[in-house]
């Protein structure tokens, strides 16, 4: 056999079993991640007890289980659960964790998905109380969007597992798709009207969607009155109780919070306040959004509400909310 020949079978069996070492090594675990663990709107707090009985345990507290806007019985914005272990194999698997150490340098850190999918991961780490403090303030915001952006995707993987309804009636009368699980059932439905019904133990739940024109929403640059006013309009022709003279209004003890912000892109006003039944006692709260539609020089109103006297409401809240913010325009 010539030289060259012998020297290039020699170099195959000598760089053959390197690449394939090389690919192996070098490949991704194809091991996927297992699910995260924990209720809706919860977060494991990993502290010692001595900070969690002390200011920066206040601290957490206020900003992370404060009131929810819109509910006349007080709720927290989550549900906090502390431990000052973080070894422990639940524990390391939820889904939203914040980890706040005394010691080290000042610091803030997130991490996505690091022991299971999906999973936030949060550390706060200072020399001083005041350090922790401040990067509490300085951080806050920031993990609230993230945890209810999360908490969001998975309502809306838990109701796409239990399956959804069509949506193409959505699509036909309002240019919309929007994933709305099977259990709702139109209460009504018209060319320009939906209300959308989920029977639940001690109540239900409701969706409505509809279009106003732009005057309605900015008349006069009054939006929290406009909005009142369009509610109620709807409530006297649509939301009726079962007796006579009863309608749905809005609840003047509570003036509604009303924010500026966006739903895909498109500016929004969103609504949230509380509901009653005109000449009833029935009430509860309500979550409205009016979305700015300027191809169909409209807005378009989705709104949740939940009628649910004996049980906590900011889960079934949330749970509209996801839907809500499941719609994309067509």
């Amino acid at each position: 056999m010539p030289f060259r020949e012998k020297y290039k079978n020699r170099l195959r069996q000598i760089l053959l079993p390197v690449f394939a070492l090389a690919f192996f090594a070098c490949s991704p675990d194809k091991k996927e991640l297992q699910s995260s663990t924990g209720s809706i709107n919860e977060i494991t707090i990993i502290i010692s007890d001595v900070l969690w009985n002390g200011e920066v345990g206040d601290a957490l507290r206020r900003k992370f289980a404060s009131p929810v806007d819109g509910l006349t019985q007080e709720e927290p914005l989550f549900t906090l659960s502390q431990y000052y272990d973080r070894s422990a194999p639940k524990r390391s698997t939820a889904r939203n964790i914040i980890v706040v150490e005394q010691g080290g340098a000042p610091a803030y850190s997130f991490v996505n998905n690091r022991n299971c999918k999906p999973q936030n991961l949060f550390t706060i780490t200072g020399k001083t109380i005041d350090d922790l403090l401040e990067k509490i303030d300085m951080h806050g915001d920031e993990i609230i969007m993230k945890v209810r952006d999360t908490e969001f995707a998975q309502l809306r993987k838990v109701n796409k597992a239990a399956g959804l309804k069509s949506d193409a009636e959505f699509r036909k009368n309002f240019g919309i798709g929007l994933e709305i699980p099977k259990t709702y059932s139109f209460a009504i439905k018209n060319e320009s009207f939906f209300w959308l019904k989920r029977d639940i133990p001690s109540g239900n739940a409701s969706l409505l969607v509809y279009k106003v024109p732009f005057e309605t929403i900015e008349k006069d640059k009054v939006i929290i009155s406009n909005i009142i006013k369009m509610r109620d309009s709807i409530g006297n022709m649509y939301i009726h109780g079962q007796e006579p003279g009863t309608h749905m209004v809005t609840e003047e003890a509570y003036a509604p919070y009303v924010f500026m912000t966006s739903l895909n892109d498109r500016r929004a006003f969103e609504s949230r306040g509380n509901w009653e039944m005109e000449n009833d006692f029935m009430s509860g709260p309500f979550l409205n959004y009016a979305i700015r539609d300027d191809k169909n020089q409209c807005y378009l109103v989705v709104e949740g509400f939940i009628y649910s006297p004996s049980s906590p409401k900011r889960d079934l809240l949330a749970e509209l909310e996801s839907i809500i913010r499941s719609i994309k325009f067509l």
